[in-house]
């Protein structure tokens, strides 16, 4: 039988992950200026990306429609997609905030 050990690392009081003077080095991460850490940072979308929708790039268009399906675009985006706004070029077929599933 083995035997399993659990190890849990905690943070001290007061330890900061993410400063001030912190820099989003544009890959995801964020560089700081001090210490051994670094957290993860949200990625922006673009101007071009429609905010109504994350998890990939919905481009702002006339029609949007999912790669690979039956629409004929001119604009097409793989999934799987959020819908976080309105659902403004009908992705999310079964109403379920996912769309391009």
């Amino acid at each position: 039988m083995r035997k399993l050990t659990v190890v849990t690392i905690g943070f001290a009081a007061g330890l900061a992950l993410a400063p001030a003077a912190a820099a989003n080095t544009g890959d995801g991460w964020v560089a700081q200026s001090s210490g051994p850490y670094a957290v993860p940072a949200p990625l922006q979308q673009s101007s071009s990306c429609d905010s109504n929708y994350s998890g990939a790039c919905v481009p702002i268009a006339s029609d949007v429609d999912c790669a690979g399906g039956s629409g004929n675009g001119p604009a097409y985006v793989s999934g799987p997609v959020t819908v976080v706004g309105d659902d403004i070029y009908g992705l999310d077929r079964d109403g379920n905030g996912v769309a391009c599933e």
